[in-house]
């Protein structure tokens, strides 16, 4: 089991910055696959960044060069830096694990990007 808490949601205009972490309730280094994934209202759940064990990392073309996302072995995080925003940025904001087969999500924190 991994349980993981989003923070660093909220509200902030067009062309700023915001920066998301996510806590696992256990050591990532046991965690293959992390990623972050958004849902915008209508719309079907998105991709927006995937970092593996190793420290690969994949971005869909509508977020490359603008969102980065990181892991701390150490402190068993997770972050996502988003800049550049874009009121099309606007969702709720998933960490997703990959361990043992099965797919772990958390809670969401929500983005909101002004115009």
């Amino acid at each position: 089991q991994v349980q993981l808490v989003e923070s660093g949601g909220g509200l902030v205009q067009a062309g700023g910055s915001l920066r998301l972490s996510c806590a696992a309730s256990r050591s990532i280094l046991s965690i293959n696959f992390m990623a972050w994934y958004r849902q915008a209202p209508g719309k079907q759940r998105e991709l927006v960044a995937g970092i593996s064990s190793g420290g690969k990392t994949n971005y869909p073309d509508s977020v490359k060069g603008r969102f980065a996302i990181s892991r701390d072995n150490a402190k068993n995080t997770v972050s996502l830096q988003m800049n550049s925003l874009k009121p099309e940025d606007t969702a709720v904001y998933y960490c997703v694990a990959f361990r043992g087969g099965n797919w772990y999500w958390g809670q969401g924190t929500k983005v909101t990007v002004s115009s």
